[in-house]
């Protein structure tokens, strides 16, 4: 486990299948993420269940609160290749009450710390849809830069053509 002030980093349990079957059906938590087609609960409990290890290509950890022991989100590490010391990052807080208050940031510190000290990674990059300003402003405050925008590749629930940003890191400029 990887502990900060405010979150716990955690392999996923197959009982947290109920926080993330709400979660990607809560409209508002998944509005700028890619989700698939309606899943039942059992279909979510299923997956969790077959869940594969976390292997150094990817990393999938729960976001837990420290103070209360609740899941509060998802973050992985994935397309990870020694090669290249690469990897992307996702991340989301599903529980609403947590998307303030520096539980997202702390968490995408401590995996990029985890991704730099322990899978020697040397750039971690991400995407993020261009008006999702919360989303960059966390980033950015991590330390992620923009490197360049491609144009209307993510359609939004909404049905609009939105741009998306991809943001990298490299170690030294992880901002603490």
């Amino acid at each position: 486990m990887l502990t900060g002030k405010l979150v716990r980093l955690r392999a996923l349990e197959t009982s947290d299948a109920e926080s993330l079957y709400r979660w990607i059906h809560d409209p508002e938590v998944g509005q700028w993420m890619n989700n698939s087609h309606p899943r039942s609960l059992d279909q979510v409990r299923k997956r969790c269940e077959e869940r594969t290890v976390n292997t150094y290509s990817h990393v999938v950890l729960g976001i837990e609160s420290v103070t209360s022991g609740e899941l509060i989100g998802v973050i992985d590490l994935r397309d990870a290749e020694p090669e290249t010391g690469r990897a992307e990052l996702d991340i989301y807080i599903g529980e609403k009450d947590h998307w303030n208050g520096g539980y997202g940031t702390e968490a995408m510190r401590l995996m990029c710390r985890y991704g730099f000290n322990v899978m020697r990674l040397h750039l971690i990059a991400l995407w993020v849809v261009a008006d999702n300003e919360r989303a960059r402003h966390v980033y950015r405050k991590v330390g992620f830069v923009e490197d360049g925008r491609h144009r209307e590749c993510f359609r939004g629930s909404d049905g609009k053509y939105y741009d998306m940003y991809l943001m990298s890191l490299l170690e030294p400029e992880l901002v603490d």
